[in-house]
């Protein structure tokens, strides 16, 4: 409306100022006097313009006419579409600036203009692989997303258009939620063209989240495979594709082909903890436990972590405390220097009834890098020396509002997980877990890291309870508010003494 108001104004200025100029022409004195062959020709200035622009006119009609005399003359000589392309160049003319308006009204965000400079441009091209593609962007951009759906449906026809026609539609089944159909769409555009990063990462997220990890493997090796990922990261990502499958195997209840894919995806990523743990376990079940051991003590050297401690400690289940504590060795050796080290040290040497050597172990790690668990068991190393209340319930208070330490956090969007998972439930990331601090404490433990309230003030620490406070899979207790841990504890050294 604004436009159109717009146009109207400025065609009454250019009117008045042309009819401004015919009056001042008329009112000039003087003009123009030509002589040629005995005639003398006098224009007064008006005249003298309007002669001027007749000219003007007769000069461009006497172009075109030549323009159709050549064409006509190349028609007769031979040339059967010289007639037609002199007609069709002004066509192409026009079509392509109406192509142009409309790429620039697209990408000044005016979809409806891009969408009528498109429908103007087809109407002089005829050449629906450029136009339908412009008019089902604009068509995206102005929001009728069943316009631009239809348009690259017509693309489909086309091989030089079918690929954009196949990400065009993929890209709407994506924002529809539709991810059955977009997974279908994106290995068919993968097929037409394997070598597209953009076509290939879809692809492999959908894949992922589908739980298909054999075909996302494929697609990660074709990544690989046209250097689109670089070979460090291929590894990686296999491994955690080939940890993903397992686990899908060992729900299906194949323990040998679980056993398998779990070794392998061990030997793609030895630093991956989900992947050395798996694998340790079966290794377990298969009565190879010094195997199992080497594997826990490569991954611990990479990171240390309570699950890979909790695998370790499943090696050998009916040991007594004082013979873990010295089996551990081997593992709190490789990085005494780690928290988790000194916090798995000092766990064991509780429950060998060693406090003074778990205080020692613990070191000042509680005061320097607080934690639920480091304020916990510097709490239960007060209660075995006999510490008063007072003292044992500060720390208790301490540790329900301390941070929870490194926990398995998605690298994309800061969502802390319970477990690790090669897909973000939050986000739909692949392979974006890693084990960290997160942002906020206010977070739940992971399994098996929540286990010293069982262990404070125990009389006999038995190889059930270390079992226990190692790390099982059982899932962790409620937190406890203070007076109840605190009366929680009290109990349990009554019943001690």
């Amino acid at each position: 409306m604004l436009l159109s108001l717009v146009k109207i104004i400025v065609f009454f200025v250019i009117v008045a100022v042309v009819a401004y100029g015919g009056v001042l022409l008329l009112e000039t004195e003087g003009g123009v006097q030509m002589a040629f062959g005995g005639y003398e020709i006098a224009l007064g200035p008006l005249q003298a313009v309007i002669a001027f622009v007749a000219l003007l006119v007769i000069l461009w009609l006497a172009l075109k006419v030549i323009g159709l005399v050549l064409a006509f003359v190349k028609f007769l000589m031979g040339d059967e579409t010289a007639i037609s392309r002199y007609f069709d160049r002004n066509r192409e003319r026009k079509g392509f600036e109406a192509l142009a308006d409309g790429m620039l009204a697209l990408a000044s965000g005016e979809g409806r203009l891009a969408m009528s400079k498109a429908a103007k441009a087809e109407k002089y091209l005829r050449k629906p692989e450029l136009t339908n593609l412009l008019t089902a962007q604009a068509a995206e951009a102005s929001g009728d997303k069943k316009k631009a759906e239809e348009t690259y449906k017509r693309l489909l026809s086309d091989d030089r258009t079918r690929f954009v026609g196949v990400r065009g539609i993929l890209k709407q089944r994506l924002d529809a939620g539709d991810t059955d159909t977009a997974l279908k769409l994106a290995e068919k555009a993968f097929a037409i063209k394997p070598k597209h990063v953009e076509t290939q990462d879809v692809l492999l997220k959908l894949q992922a989240e589908k739980g298909e990890w054999s075909a996302a493997r494929r697609t990660l090796s074709a990544k690989l495979k046209h250097g689109a990922i670089p070979r460090d990261v291929h590894k990686r990502r296999d491994a955690v594709l080939a940890l993903s499958a397992a686990k899908g195997i060992l729900d299906d209840g194949a323990s040998i082909e679980s056993r398998e894919a779990a070794i392998e995806a061990n030997k793609k990523s030895p630093d991956l903890i989900p992947a050395a743990v798996m694998a340790a376990d079966k290794l377990v079940e298969a009565g190879n436990g010094k195997q199992a051991a080497r594997i826990l003590k490569k991954a611990w050297q990479a990171q240390p972590h309570p699950d890979l401690a909790a695998a370790f400690a499943r090696i050998e289940p009916n040991e007594t405390p004082a013979q873990r504590l010295k089996r551990f060795g081997a593992l709190t050796k490789l990085k005494p220097d780690d928290p988790e080290t000194k916090m798995l040290l000092a766990e064991l040497q509780i429950a060998n009834e060693d406090f003074p050597a778990a205080r020692r172990a613990l070191g000042n790690l509680a005061e320097i890098n607080p934690t639920s668990r480091s304020l916990t068991i510097l709490a239960a190393v007060e209660r075995g020396e006999g510490g008063s209340d007072v003292v044992v319930r500060g720390w208790l208070t301490r540790a329900l509002t301390a941070p929870r330490g490194p926990q398995w956090v998605c690298d994309n969007c800061n969502t802390v997980h319970s477990e690790w998972g090669p897909v973000c439930s939050n986000c739909n990331g692949f392979d974006t877990m890693s084990w960290r601090q997160p942002a906020q404490s206010e977070v739940a433990m992971p399994a098996g890291t929540e286990m010293l309230p069982m262990i404070v003030g125990e009389a006999e620490p038995t190889v059930e309870v270390l079992d226990v406070d190692i790390a099982t899979e059982t899932e962790a207790s409620p937190v406890m508010t203070d007076a109840e841990v605190v009366e929680d504890v009290a109990s349990k050294t009554e019943d001690k003494k």
